[in-house]
């Protein structure tokens, strides 16, 4: 495929040249003067970005993946009880990395393509009087499904009971790209990844921590070692660093949020609720229809959308990349071989969009599927022609 078309993938995003060129440094003594000025914007940005003033900000090498493991191990123990949903390939993973850590599990089943059952949740933490549950585990936006979850509704439930667990956000795929809130929305760990809207190549495992979390961290047992909390958090004031640091990405990451609050954090936002908007409308014109049931649930960084029988989705991906030299994201667990995902988030304009859309529409056709040709497009291209609301005109906020 050609390295210069975009990727309409989830994840890792496109890298803008300006943040390829930040990670592209000389190497540096990660213990001289030069270090801090690095590290430290990087972790004050990332506060702003995950809008914390009272957590703190901690960033490992690793991905999200490793973001959940330090989650859970800095701040639990053997045979703590958790309570999360399984609702996608995301959630159900972080399920099974909290089995094999030995926690018990309670497990909301949810077909793939609804939000988080978030009264499920709240019935769940209203009975449990005696406060067994540790922790709640919650995906803000499913990767796999396309579908956005409401997490103030959720910290609400958790208010309403009075309940004290934890709660903690996978946000690897909403952070930095959709609205993210954690201290009015109640978060006590925080997670996303480098490679996703910070528009970095995947490396870095981003972490914040209330200070509800790092109260459990001196009570939690289960083991850590490479990813303690509290190594990072007695180090990195000083600029130390337990072991040696992805130099070159933390200077990409420093650069990536200056570019982020140079467009302004809610035009970010409403730049991805807009390129969502005109392939959402695109598939409309197809007369396809989307993973996720609910509309008000559709993310607005990745829309997975469901094939008509016959029609295999890693076939899709495959024609794709083979024919026309361009990336989409393939289905995963319960609906591998049903959807194709366009990544819709990092760096994208519109007219990016539009090449996604429009390649998508000829590998449909070429795969025997009966649409317009120009269908989408045009759908989308009256979407991209109007002002992102409230943001002025749509080229200037891109």
């Amino acid at each position: 495929m050609s390295l210069q078309n975009p990727v309409f993938i989830p994840g890792p995003t496109n890298i803008p040249e300006a943040l390829r060129k930040a990670c592209d440094m000389p190497t540096i003594d990660h213990r001289s003067s030069v270090f801090p000025q690095i590290l430290q914007p990087a972790l004050a940005g990332v506060k702003r970005v995950l809008k914390t003033e009272a957590g703190e900000a901690i960033v490992f090498p690793g991905t999200g993946t490793g973001g959940w493991e330090a989650a859970i191990s800095n701040t639990l123990s053997p045979g703590d009880k958790v309570l999360a949903a399984n609702f996608g390939m995301f959630s159900a993973k972080w399920i099974d990395m909290c089995r094999r850590h030995g926690l018990e599990v309670q497990v909301v089943e949810a077909p793939w393509g609804a939000a988080l059952p978030v009264a499920t949740f709240a019935e769940i933490l209203a009975a449990d009087t005696g406060h067994e549950i540790r922790a709640v585990l919650a995906t803000h936006n499913e990767t796999a499904t396309g579908v956005r979850s409401d997490i103030a509704g959720l910290r609400a439930a958790m208010n309403a009971a009075d309940h004290p667990a934890l709660l903690f956000v996978d946000g690897v795929s909403s952070i930095a790209s959709m609205d993210f809130r954690m201290d009015e929305w109640g978060i006590d760990v925080a997670i996303t990844g480098s490679q996703k809207g910070f528009m970095l190549p995947a490396g870095l495992a981003i972490v914040a921590v209330s200070r509800k979390a790092v109260a459990a961290m001196e009570r939690a047992t289960l083991p850590r070692f490479y990813f303690d909390f509290r190594d990072m958090l007695a180090m990195n004031p000083a600029s130390g660093y337990p072991y040696t640091p992805v130099v070159g990405l933390l200077n990409g990451l420093k650069a990536s949020i200056e570019m982020l609050e140079a467009e302004g954090l809610d035009a970010v936002f409403a730049r991805h609720a807009h390129i969502a908007d005109g392939v959402r409308v695109a598939v409309g014109a197809w007369g396809l229809r989307f993973c996720a049931i609910a509309p008000d649930a559709r993310s607005d960084t990745v829309t997975a959308i469901v094939l008509p029988d016959g029609i295999d989705g890693n076939a899709f991906v495959a024609h794709a990349e083979t024919r026309y030299g361009t990336s989409f994201g393939a289905g995963l667990g319960a609906v591998a071989g049903k959807v194709f995902r366009i990544g819709h988030l990092g760096q994208l304009s519109e007219t990016q969009a539009l090449a996604g859309i429009a390649t998508a529409e000829m590998v449909l056709a070429d795969l025997g599927v009966d649409i317009a040709l120009g269908s989408g497009v045009a759908a989308a291209q009256g979407v991209y022609r109007s002002a992102v609301k409230g943001h002025g005109s749509a080229r200037a906020a891109a």
